[in-house]
């Protein structure tokens, strides 16, 4: 697989990662055998970060995590913090800092975790000087190897960059997601700072396998937070409206080169765009973590295919969401 250098932190990893929050909670069920089962076959397809949160199953997905890395030492593995507290500047501090890494340490099973990024915090302490020093001060603890935050908006991404020990940022980018190609991206390659390319399939929407008969189980996100009734409505179908979303699969279609699944397509695009470190869609088998590996096994697709993408956003989706992120 494709490596490539994911910004401050000075390692390599392939261009096509694994984020478990499928694996600990809100997308149904997924049994221990089954999580276990997926991240080994997303291992042995080449991905080499896995991206999970202390928050995602109260600690489940870390603790699945650490168990692999048992199995299989040297993959990179970056978690967040910052959600076991109610979102309020005030909880972030140094001492919750080292209560919540001492959780995730343990989860693990390592003495230095090697990206801790904030869990979308709320967006005034991205400008906070005591939050960012805190972070310094676990790396030099030996805690973390390296720091960087998670975000919901482009202004926060640009804000947290300006950062000199932020070596990466998380954000929602895929074909219905096209604002942080306009800032965000060239801003992040030139100061260095990696991006980690999250929701790439908006929620499963670019997969094409979901319609208007759809049922999602009741404990699942794409049931519960449709609206943005538990968490940024962002997180959920990237904000686009179900039925929008579906329309606009439908336009995108037609795009997919032959051979490729829709899903693939999607994750190819994430790929293509200057400045993506790593792109983490999720899986709940092996047969997803393997066939999302793969859509780097395909070529770039054609300027004439990007401009679509861009045609359907343009008409169906900028006018919905663009302002918000």
């Amino acid at each position: 697989m494709e490596q490539r250098v994911l910004g401050r932190t000075g390692r390599s990893v392939g261009v096509v990662g694994l984020g478990a929050w499928q694996l600990g909670a809100d997308w149904g069920e997924v049994s221990e055998d089954d999580a276990l089962a997926t991240l080994v076959a997303a291992v042995d397809s080449g991905v080499t970060f896995i991206d999970t949160a202390d928050v995602y199953g109260n600690g489940r997905s870390e603790r699945l995590v650490g168990a692999l890395l048992k199995e299989r030492p040297g993959l990179m593995v970056a978690t967040k913090m910052g959600r076991r507290a109610p979102l309020d500047p005030a909880y972030y501090t140094l001492d919750n800092f080292r209560a919540w890494n001492d959780d995730s340490r343990a989860n693990l099973g390592v003495e230095t975790i090697d990206l801790v990024q904030l869990h979308t915090p709320p967006s005034a302490v991205f400008a906070m000087d005591s939050v960012y020093d805190a972070l310094d001060t676990m790396v030099e603890e030996g805690r973390i190897a390296a720091y960087g935050v998670s975000v919901e908006t482009c202004e926060e991404a640009l804000t947290a960059m300006k950062r000199p020990g932020v070596a990466s940022i998380q954000i929602i980018l895929n074909a219905f997601r096209l604002k942080p190609l306009e800032r965000v991206l060239p801003a992040a390659r030139e100061a260095g700072v990696g991006i980690i390319a999250r929701v790439p399939l908006a929620s499963g929407l670019l997969s094409g396998r979901y319609d208007e008969n759809t049922v999602f189980a009741d404990n699942d996100h794409r049931t519960y937070n449709r609206r943005g009734e538990v968490f940024s409505i962002g997180e959920t179908f990237s904000g686009v409206d179900y039925e929008v979303g579906l329309e606009a699969v439908r336009r995108l279609r037609p795009l997919v080169p032959e051979g490729m699944t829709m899903a693939q397509f999607a994750l190819r695009w994430v790929i293509d765009q200057p400045g993506v470190s790593v792109v983490i869609p999720g899986a709940r088998n092996p047969e997803q973590a393997r066939a999302n590996a793969a859509a780097a096994d395909f070529p770039p697709l054609t300027a004439e295919t990007l401009d679509g993408v861009r045609e359907v956003y343009d008409e169906l989706i900028r006018p919905r969401i663009h302002h918000q992120w």
